[in-house]
C-alpha cells in the first residue's frame, strides 16, 4: 500500500473546480498516474478528516511543444498527470488554504 503524500501531489484550482466547490461540494487534486480511485478516497479521508461520496479520475495527457533556437527547433513534451474530482457528503467541506 503506498503512501497517501504520495498519492496526492496537489490540490487543483482553476476557476471550474472553484465553482464547483461553491456548488456541488466538488473539489479537485492532482494525483499520482498510479493511484486508483479507492486509494484516493482512502487518503483525502485520512488527511481531510471528511467523508467521500464519490471519486472520478481522468488521466491528461502531456503538450507536445516546440521551440525555436539556434541548432533549430527542438521539440519536447510535457509529462502526462491524473485528477482526480472528489465529491464530498453533505455537511463535509475541506479548506483547501488552511491546509
Amino acid at each position: 500500500m503506498r503512501k497517501q503524500h504520495k498519492i496526492l501531489i496537489r490540490p487543483l484550482m482553476t476557476e471550474k473546480i472553484l465553482r464547483a466547490q461553491e456548488k456541488q461540494n466538488k473539489y479537485g487534486f492532482v494525483v499520482s498516474l498510479e493511484s486508483n480511485k479507492i486509494e484516493i478516497k482512502r487518503a483525502i479521508e485520512e488527511k481531510f478528516d471528511v467523508l467521500v461520496d464519490n471519486v472520478r479520475t481522468m488521466k491528461v495527457k502531456g503538450k507536445v511543444k516546440q521551440n525555436q533556437t539556434r541548432r533549430g527547433i527542438t521539440t519536447g513534451k510535457r509529462p502526462d498527470w491524473k485528477k482526480a474530482i472528489v465529491t464530498l457528503k453533505e455537511g463535509y467541506s475541506i479548506d483547501l488554504f488552511e491546509s
